[in-house]
């Protein structure tokens, strides 16, 4: 690999002063190289420290212990390089579906500035993104006025729009219908194919791991750690007929017996 975009040298995470000194850590020693355009998942069991990492690869929470860096630079605060969809779309009611996607553009620098000036060139911007997803024709609705799938399209154009170099999904699509869900995977897909931005996902989901990512991180109970680093070797542009596959299913498996086996209690029969 040149050199990392996104790089973790032995990161700890204590979430308060009185944690650290009693040695408490929410992540562990976790060290990572993620090579530019690549997209990797991190799945694991709930609470095992997925949604920390996030948090520590935005820059919204500096470390205890160890070093980040992201675009050959370190970080020391929020970064302005990425976007961030959630499971919740959170989009604005009073907004029509153009101007929630605009929204990044009104407050973000540079764009800032010259939102009043350039607007008309940003609308543009935000209603292709919205027809590349699907939504052309809802551009002017409002967020009541479309399904939780088409909302969470236009949170993925909203955390798009300023053409960040790196998306970060916490389970984006973990409250829609499997149907739905399936179509936004192909919708990221596209997306992050014709952009070649980074993507970083969190989710419980692993055939969507595996379909999706480059390479599959496995984090372990807390304080996490990573302690599995799958490369998923299935070639693009994936189509959804692979998730049939037997090549497919058994790398499913695979991370399955991996997180199975640290549910278990100590000392369980196997």
């Amino acid at each position: 690999m040149s050199t990392p975009f996104v790089e973790f040298d032995q990161v700890w995470l204590a979430y308060n002063d009185e944690l650290l000194a009693q040695q408490q850590y929410a992540v562990e020693d976790i060290s990572l190289k993620v090579g530019e355009g690549e997209f990797i998942a991190i799945v694991g069991p709930s609470g095992c420290g997925k949604s920390t990492f996030m948090k520590l690869t935005t820059g919204l929470r500096m470390p205890s212990r160890g070093r980040i860096t992201i675009g050959g630079a370190p970080v020391t605060g929020p970064l302005k390089i990425s976007g961030m969809a959630f499971q919740a779309p959170s989009l604005l009611p009073w907004r029509t579906t153009v101007d929630n996607v605009l929204l990044p553009l009104e407050i973000v620098e540079p764009y800032r500035s010259n939102f009043k000036v350039k607007r008309k060139e940003y609308e543009e911007r935000a209603r292709k993104l919205l027809q590349k997803v699907g939504l052309g024709g809802y551009e002017d609705k409002f967020p009541w006025q479309l399904s939780g799938g088409m909302q969470q399209r236009a949170s993925i154009c909203r955390a798009l729009v300023h053409e960040p170099k790196m998306l970060l999904l916490d389970e984006p699509f973990g409250a829609l219908d499997a149907f739905t869900r399936e179509e936004l995977w192909c919708a990221l897909r596209d997306l992050q194919a014709a952009q070649k931005f980074n993507v970083i996902l969190v989710t419980h989901d692993l055939r969507e791991s595996v379909f999706l990512a480059d390479t599959v991180y496995v984090m372990s109970k807390s304080p996490g750690r990573f302690v599995v680093k799958r490369q998923i070797d299935l070639p693009r542009p994936r189509d959804l007929e692979v998730t049939y596959t037997p090549a497919f299913t058994d790398i499913v498996h695979e991370l399955r017996g991996h997180i199975g086996a640290m549910r278990k209690p100590a000392g369980a029969a196997p």
